[in-house]
């Protein structure tokens, strides 16, 4: 039987997590999509927390966007977890594509993270 594109992806998701770790110095930036919305958080894994995120569920980026799934959308949420690293002090990440083609959405949220000045 064939593989979904969602178990495909979780396969490939699964062999990035293999070499790409986020420490203290340096936490992952990790992507999620849905059909509607669009997830960036950025974690500590030696510890296993959370310390910034962001989505376009959050109310002040849901006035500001036409429609959550667009590729302008990502743009904004890219914009928002960069800045809200910064206020916490992380300068540099290291960057989870989730599984997703480095590409669209995925590629507009790292490109608006690297713009206002995460490092990865």
């Amino acid at each position: 039987m064939r593989e979904t594109r969602q178990e495909a992806r979780k396969r490939i998701h699964k062999r990035i997590r293999k070499k790409v770790h986020g420490s203290a110095e340096r936490p992952r930036l990790c992507i999620f999509k849905s059909n509607k919305h669009i997830y960036a958080q950025i974690i500590n894994d030696e510890t296993g927390n959370t310390l910034v995120a962001s989505s376009t569920l959050d109310p002040e980026l849901r006035k500001s966007l036409e429609s959550s799934n667009t590729v302008e959308a990502a743009f904004k949420v890219g914009e928002d977890i960069a800045k809200k690293a910064k206020a916490k002090g992380i300068n540099s990440v290291v960057y989870d594509r989730g599984g997703y083609i480095y590409h669209g959405k995925v590629k507009s949220l790292a490109d608006a993270a690297r713009q206002n000045g995460l490092e990865f």
